[in-house]
């Protein structure tokens, strides 16, 4: 074994104090980290021995192998350790193998500089050796370029002379075809000496020059005029065709603005014929000879261009000018005399004019390229589509995109101040519409005729609207396109009220004014008796049931799809006029409450189909309530009234099915609706049915047989959507379980009723088992339905609210209320008959359920009739040895119950003062 090596010297306290650790920068810890990788958390920069050790051990279990982790740290230490010995003594000889390795390094630096000195010293003198050989070369370089430049110069000077006085001369003779090339070299050769400009007689030749220009297009212009002058001068003669083009060329190569000037006057000239043919006080110069305009415009430029064509070069755009100006004189023209004689436009005049006016400017767009009104050449081939050629026909059907037509407006602009012509006619026109309409709703309607329900009205009106969109369209999309919706809108309004809301059947009954001429009366009649206010009441709601005829039936339907229609087809109205007015307007566009007003039609026709099948039902609900159930002795097929019900379903439903098969949604909603309304009113009569017998207990087959009916108008309700159909088509669900759950309740009624009241707590839980969620009024009608005595009722009704009251605290319910029957007792121990024991005077029927679990104790044996139907006693609550302190088997609740109470008690103080 080799020595122990000697141990390191310890850290001086004052080199601790300095800093121990040798810092890296951020760059040099990540070179270290790709060249040295190393996945040991040990070489982590921020690597903490504690968190380690919990790591390697985190539950007493793994110290079982504490022995294990301590040999193999010593192991990696005594490697590590043995690393540190070899780098120590390889070392040992690197002072001395460095010292060697500068000395040699040193002597070849000393080598390399003596090369470095030795080249430059070469360089130098080669340098030198260059320039004396090329000092004679740069000097013949440098004579040779201002000799060539002398030489153009003198060139270019002759060159300029010379074709001064030689255009001088051609001036003189007007040869314009020899003038071209000459005046393009010496407007070039000009351009030359502007940077000699400061020599006098460059100056000069560049002023003659100058002058040059000048005469030529004096020359040239007045050769223009005299050439197209009606009167030629005696002493000037005419240029011809060929000379007048060479002369074009010649303007082509001058300023600009003498090509400007010359086409202006040109322009002019030609179009003077039109503004005297045209003018304001001329007959043809009206809308109804517009066309003519348009016509001479044709004719004018087939004769320019046989005549003139040649002499204009073509990027001049010269037919075009004319077109261009032509139209704006036009438009200037029309809006002068349309203002003057607003009086005399008509719609139809109106409509002619931009009609034309609209074919003629698609005509110049396919004609024209639009670029003398800055439009590009690729905008002009996607105008001479054969697309564009289809739709743009002159009678207006077509729909064109302005933004396709590059002399869209040009003229056509002028008529957008008096479009409210236009506006007004359609207005006119659709109060005619809609008086036609009426009077075919005053027509029988013809069912078997008519393929499909929708009044044929509404699709006319809608396709008249759509005609009026698009020509509005072509016309203007801004302030006429908004003011046409709001005509739409108007009259979708009187649509909804003249046509569809006039042809709802309504049915007159006598009852409907004696009822209006009585109900003051029956105000004055509240504190009558009960029987007293029952026959008012019964003589009131004769003749309420009158129904519909199948024709209002089917006419109901007919009212109820249209609307439909019409708000389906008002939604896309809306979009596309949001779409096709102007981005100004888009947010003024809006439909909604014409929308609602077929919401409230369809609301309309489906309440009074409901209204009608309920109608229908009321004799059988009356003949119900009218049979002695008490003496029925056997129990067989379902009764009359349930079988006349059901053939009031098959004859009615069927009716509405078919009429409403477009509409199929609505006539789901009407059978929710009728469900809803009826079920309840059955309930309500089947409190009125009495089934006990002379000596007071219940007769068991009346109940049986009313529950057989029941399960019987169950199951003709579960069937209603397809009854009479062909298709068995399964009911919504949604429309199954309101059934299902609300004639559930009319049985659970049948068999509480069954249930013999004594003993009164077993019954009292059959009732709660039963109608969990009923109420005092109703627990109350089912003890009339027993014949159960007044001052019996009153123990039953208070066991049943304690037991009501325990189960509600037991299941911890957070809402609760408290209803206080106060009732005047009579002599002997007996209610009188004018109070109840739950309600006010008026009836028990008209008192706001509440349900059982929110009740509590009532103090039965007040002296004074109450004047609200439900008091709250909260004083019944804190009363240690009151009832309310009791449950229903009379034990005192605990302290957390009486906690509960208060919660609840003060709860009530907030919600119910």
């Amino acid at each position: 074994m080799s020595a122990p090596e000697a141990p390191l010297e310890p850290v001086s306290k004052a080199s601790q104090e300095n800093g121990s650790k040798i810092h890296f920068t951020k760059e040099v810890k990540q070179v270290i980290d790709k060249v040295l990788k190393s996945d040991d958390p040990m070489d982590a920069p921020d690597f903490n021995c504690v968190d380690y050790i919990n790591q390697l051990f985190p539950n007493e279990q793994s110290l079982a192998t504490i022995d294990e982790t301590i040999q193999r740290m010593q192991c990696e230490v005594s490697l590590i350790d043995d690393n540190i010995r070899s780098v120590v003594r390889g070392q040992t000889n690197t002072g001395q193998d460095g010292q060697m390795a500068l000395y040699e390094a040193q002597k070849v630096i000393s080598t390399l500089y003596d090369h470095i000195i030795d080249v430059k010293t070469r360089a130098e003198k080669t340098e030198e050796m260059v320039k004396e050989i090329t000092r004679d070369i740069k000097q013949l370089d440098c004579a040779k370029r201002n000799l060539t430049s002398a030489i153009t110069t003198l060139n270019h000077l002759h060159m300029l002379v010379g074709g001064i006085e030689s255009l001088e001369k051609l001036i003189e003779k007007r040869l314009y075809g020899e003038i071209l090339n000459p005046l393009q070299a010496i407007t070039e050769v000009n351009q030359h000496f502007q940077q000699y400009s400061d020599i006098e007689e460059i100056k000069n030749l560049s002023q003659s020059v100058d002058r040059i220009q000048v005469t030529l297009a004096q020359q040239i212009t007045e050769d223009f005029k005299e050439a197209f002058s009606a009167k030629p001068n005696a002493g000037h003669q005419r240029l011809g065709l060929n000379q007048l083009a060479d002369a074009c060329k010649v303007v082509s190569v001058l300023d600009p603005k003498v090509k400007k000037e010359l086409l202006k006057w040109f322009i002019a000239q030609q179009l003077e014929e039109y503004l005297h043919l045209f003018h304001e006080n001329q007959d043809i110069a009206w809308l109804d000879k517009i066309d003519k305009r348009y016509a001479w415009l044709k004719r004018h430029l087939l004769d320019f261009e046989d005549k003139f064509g040649a002499v204009f070069p073509l990027d001049w755009e010269v037919s075009e000018r004319i077109t261009v100006e032509f139209c704006r004189l036009t438009r200037e023209q029309l809006s002068q005399i349309m203002a003057k004689r607003t009086n005399e436009i008509d719609v139809r005049l109106l409509l002619f004019a931009i009609n034309k006016t609209q074919a003629f400017e698609q005509l110049l767009s396919k004609r024209f390229t639009g670029v003398t009104l800055g439009h590009s050449n690729n905008t002009a081939d996607k105008l001479t589509t054969p697309a564009l050629a289809e739709s743009s026909q002159g009678d207006g059907s077509g729909v064109i995109n302005p933004a396709l037509v590059v002399f869209h407006d040009q003229i056509g602009s002028c008529f957008k101040a008096h479009l409210d012509i236009y506006i007004k006619s359609i207005d006119r026109n659709l109060t005619e519409l809609i008086e036609k309409f009426v009077e075919q709703a005053k027509e029988p309607l013809k069912v078997a005729e008519a393929k499909t329900t929708v009044y044929p009205s509404s699709a006319d009106l809608f396709v008249f609207y759509k005609k009026c969109m698009v020509q509005c369209n072509q016309l203007s999309n801004e302030q006429p396109m908004y003011e046409l919706a709001m005509v739409f809108k108007k009259y979708l309004r009187e649509y909804a009220s003249k046509v569809l809301e006039f042809s709802i059947p309504k049915l007159l009954t006598t009852s409907t004014s004696i009822g209006k001429s009585m109900s003051l009366l029956t105000r004055d009649m509240q504190n009558l008796s009960t029987a007293a206010g029952q026959v008012i009441h019964n003589f009131l709601k004769e003749g309420d049931a009158q129904r519909f005829s199948r024709d209002d039936l089917i006419r109901i339907c007919c009212v109820l799809t249209t609307a439909e229609y019409c708000l389906e087809t008002v939604q896309q109205l809306e979009e596309k006029l949001k779409e096709k007015v102007a981005p100004a307007y888009v947010n003024k566009v809006d439909m909604s409450e014409e929308k609602d007003v077929f919401h409230r039609i369809i609301s309309s026709c489906i309440q009074l189909l409901v209204q009608d099948l309920e109608a229908g039902c009321e004799p059988s609900l009356q003949a119900m309530a009218k049979v002695q159930w008490q003496n029925i002795n056997n129990v067989g097929d379902q009764s009359p009234f349930i079988s006349s019900m059901c053939a009031n379903f098959k004859q009615t439903v069927p009716i509405l099915r078919d009429n409403l098969a477009t509409s199929r949604k609505y006539f789901t909603q009407f059978c929710h609706k009728f469900v809803n309304v009826f079920i309840p009113k059955f309930i309500n009569v089947l409190y009125k049915c009495k089934l006990t017998l002379s000596d007071g207990s219940n007769n068991v087959l009346g109940c049986e047989q009313l529950l057989l009916d029941t399960h019987s108008l169950k199951t003709a309700l579960l069937d209603l959507p397809s009854i009479g159909s062909s298709v068995n088509r399964k009911a919504p669900t949604s429309f199954t379980k309101v059934v299902v759950k609300d004639m559930t309740r009319a049985e659970m009624i049948i068999k509480v009723v069954m249930t013999p009241v004594q003993p009164p707590a077993h019954f009292t839980q059959q009732v709660l088992k039963l109608l969990p969620d009923i109420t005092i009024a109703e627990y109350q009608k089912i003890l009339d339905m027993k014949a159960v005595k007044r001052v019996d009722q009153l123990q039953l009704i208070d066991i049943f609210k304690r037991t009501a009251s325990t189960a509600a605290f037991a299941s911890e319910s957070t809402e609760t209320t408290e209803i206080n029957l106060d009732s005047k007792a009579a002599a002997g121990g007996e209610l009188n008959t004018d109070s109840n024991l739950i309600a006010d005077a008026t009836s028990t029927e008209n008192v706001t359920q509440v349900p059982v679990s929110a009740t509590s104790s009532s103090a039965i044996g007040s002296t004074s009739t109450p004047k609200r139907a439900f008091i709250f006693s909260v004083g019944s609550f804190t009363g240690g040895g009151s009832s309310a302190d009791k449950s229903a088997d009379g034990s005192t609740p605990a302290g957390g119950d009486r906690g509960r109470i208060r919660k609840l008690e003060n709860l009530l103080k907030k919600r119910l003062p």
